[in-house]
């Protein structure tokens, strides 16, 4: 697999859009190879699935380091030890510092579940249903020191129907990120995305708004 487009995820929780991408990757689907998955949670629900698909795993624990630099520097190195062209960020649920993001900048992924720039930060469906909006989803954006706020790759759309909750809602946004992250990663391991000066150009020009996928 050494010719596939070489990736490290990084993952907090159950890891479904990992599992999304990595059962692409093993049955040829997507061009990439998931080198390993890091937690910063050794119960993370993510571990035993990538384990189970005979990828590497490592867990970092924050609490052995003295401060958030510190964790992140050493986190930096382990990723790279794995010479990643590509960091997916697939739930992760700590804030990255600057340092770290200046080093993967450009090569560094999140997606986010809101129709960014709306909606960055925590409680997205709830902030969705009380702000009474009729469409919602999630986006998948490059990182940039400021939370939420790099340039947009790709984003899923769904409708906000009557009747919604926050798990129902949760759970068609989530369908929506199974399908936007996957392309998201074969756009960028074919070179078609990248950012430059803080935007991102998608198949040689740049975009000023990111192409938008509606999902039932």
């Amino acid at each position: 697999m050494t010719d596939r487009f070489p990736v490290v995820v990084l993952l907090s929780g159950r890891g479904s859009n990992m599992r999304v991408i990595a059962d692409q990757a093993l049955r040829g689907a997507l061009p990439v190879e998931i080198r390993a998955v890091i937690s910063d949670k050794p119960d993370a629900g993510g571990l035993a699935i990538a384990r189970e698909l005979g990828i590497v795993t490592e867990t970092l624990a924050p609490k052995s380091f003295p401060n958030r630099e510190a964790f992140d520097a050493a986190l930096a190195e382990r990723v790279d030890s794995y010479a990643p062209k590509l960091v997916i960020l697939a739930g992760y649920m700590r804030i990255l510092s600057s340092a770290f993001v200046r080093r993967f900048l450009g090569r560094l992924i999140n997606i986010h579940p809101s129709l960014l720039p709306n909606y960055p930060g925590l409680h997205t469906h709830r902030r969705v249903l009380e702000g009474g909006d009729t469409r919602h989803g999630a986006t998948v954006h490059f990182v940039t020191e400021e939370l939420d706020a790099g340039p947009a790759i790709l984003q899923g759309r769904v409708a906000v129907l009557a009747g919604d909750t926050e798990a129902t809602l949760s759970a068609r946004v989530q369908r929506a990120e199974h399908i936007i992250y996957p392309r998201s990663v074969a756009w960028l391991a074919e070179n078609r995305v990248v950012m430059r000066n803080g935007q991102t150009w998608l198949d040689g020009k740049p975009t000023s708004d990111a192409p938008i996928i509606d999902v039932e």
